[in-house]
């Protein structure tokens, strides 16, 4: 068995039946827990566009959230989409679209709970996550750290490197380069020299530096994005009822579809739904309340709501509209993977918005493109958190050049091992969060009963922020 085959069977492991149950339970025990706290995504969205003003916080409600969303919105939300149908079926949509929609509640329940044990470093910056939520949440009265807890801390940190040097870095320049590369004379290393090198001159500048650049490009790519992915649609309108109906019929029956050449049962359509899904909104990942615990909010509420909206428009609305392209496309192209040479999800993406006159390829590019830049830089925030817990402040500069260097190999050619490595990383690092969601779950729900239900999310929590000599 050669390296790539033993690492899609530990993918498959990870990502096996167990996984996918612990994750859906967890979405669906928060949602009971938080009385369908989805339900208030109106109040997320107006408070999303909103500030508290005097707030303890180092960036805005709104830049947090769009350092997050632009964070998520990386290849996922197109190649992790293709690759689902590609491995999984169109089945796999549907389970990606419950995913984001049952997430909410999970990513809400994190960032709550993120919020409210967060920690002040030494130069009075917000560090907050998993690993501040497993120590400081469940620490003696005398100070100490029961040896669960930090390893479950550790645990979480270790495999969040790993993570972050692949779907922060290496996975978005794969993509970019291969996406360029496709559709232009140039040459990859020189593709990714621009990317990582402008990339580079971001990063340095910090969280403030990246909240800005995020709070001007997300809003575009987005909004960009979707107005394309919907004159694809009306272009095929005359397809899409038979793509729904073949996504519901693929998510919970055998379904071979496209003559053949994409096809599942319906394990396969849960497992990779599922992984692309949290791949995309990373809803019990552990990542995005790292940010939001950056967040100045009057009460962890207030920012857990906004950081639900997230998981909205980055799966319930972008990956989903994604995927009825893509699936509609092949419907209407169903000879389009006939003769083999689409295996992956940049070739699947490219071949199909390569059938839509004159918009379907710069609609990709421009998706791609943006949105996998965004999350280059999104992601380093996340990585600078967690260096500084597990070494301290004074291995960040390491870290960052580390960061670059794998983005520089995935630019040349590291792709596909990249994705496979994410995917079980991913499933890793999410193992102690999702096991904190559950033990934290019922005391979030008592005070978002408080907050949120009984009319109170304008009041100013004024629990102390612990000091950290980070």
């Amino acid at each position: 068995m050669d390296a790539v085959s033993f690492l899609n069977s530990v993918d498959a492991f990870v990502w096996g039946p167990p996984m996918i149950v612990l994750l859906l339970v967890c979405h669906v025990y928060t949602t009971i827990r938080t009385k369908g706290i989805q339900r208030k995504l109106p109040l997320a969205l107006k408070l999303s566009v909103s500030s508290d003003d005097d707030a303890k916080g180092d960036v805005s409600n709104f830049g947090a959230m769009v350092t997050s969303l632009a964070s998520t919105l990386g290849t996922g939300s197109i190649v992790g989409v293709a690759t689902a149908i590609l491995s999984g079926g169109p089945g796999a949509v549907l389970w990606m679209w419950l995913t984001g929609v049952l997430g909410m509640a999970t990513k809400y329940t994190e960032v709550f709970i993120s919020m409210k044990h967060r920690v002040m470093d030494s130069k009075g910056e917000m560090m907050g996550g998993a690993m501040h939520v497993w120590e400081q949440r469940f620490k003696r009265p005398d100070g100490s750290v029961p040896w669960w807890a930090k390893f479950a801390a550790i645990w979480f940190s270790v495999f969040a490197c790993f993570t972050i040097f692949g779907i922060g870095s290496a996975v978005q320049t794969s993509a970019m380069t291969s996406v360029i590369t496709a559709n232009f004379d140039v040459s990859n290393v020189v593709v990714t020299f621009v990317i990582i090198g402008s990339a580079a001159l971001i990063v340095v500048g910090g969280l403030k530096n990246i909240s800005n650049i995020c709070s001007k490009l997300v809003p575009f790519m987005g909004g960009a994005y979707i107005l394309g992915c919907v004159y694809i649609l009306v272009v095929n309108a005359p397809f899409l009822g038979e793509t729904v109906a073949l996504i519901f019929k693929s998510a919970f029956s055998p379904q071979a579809a496209f003559g053949g050449a994409v096809g599942s049962g319906i394990m396969t359509a849960l497992q990779f739904g599922c992984a692309r899904g949290l791949f995309s909104n990373e809803s019990g990942l552990g990542t995005a309340p790292i940010i939001s615990s950056a967040a100045a909010s009057k009460n962890p509420a207030r920012q857990a709501l906004v950081a639900m909206t997230g998981t909205f428009w980055c799966t319930v609305v972008i990956c989903l509209v994604s995927a009825l392209v893509m699936v509609s496309t092949l419907v209407a192209h169903p000879d389009l993977l006939a003769d083999g040479s689409v295996t992956n999800g940049t070739q699947l993406a490219n071949a199909v918005f390569g059938t839509i006159p004159v918009v379907g390829k710069p609609v990709l590019m421009l998706g791609i493109l943006c949105f996998a830049y965004s999350t280059i830089i999104g992601w380093s925030y996340y990585g600078d958190r967690v260096i500084t817990y597990l070494f301290g402040r004074k291995w960040v500069p390491f870290y960052i050049v580390l960061y670059l260097l794998m983005g520089c190999l995935g630019g040349v050619g590291v792709g596909d091992i990249a994705w496979t490595c994410t995917d079980i990383a991913n499933a890793l690092m999410a193992l102690p969060n999702i096991v904190m969601v559950f033990l934290v779950a019922g005391a979030v729900g008592k005070e978002t009963q408080h907050y949120v239900y009984d009319g109170n999310i304008d009041e100013v929590c004024d629990d102390p922020i612990p000091q950290n000599d980070l």
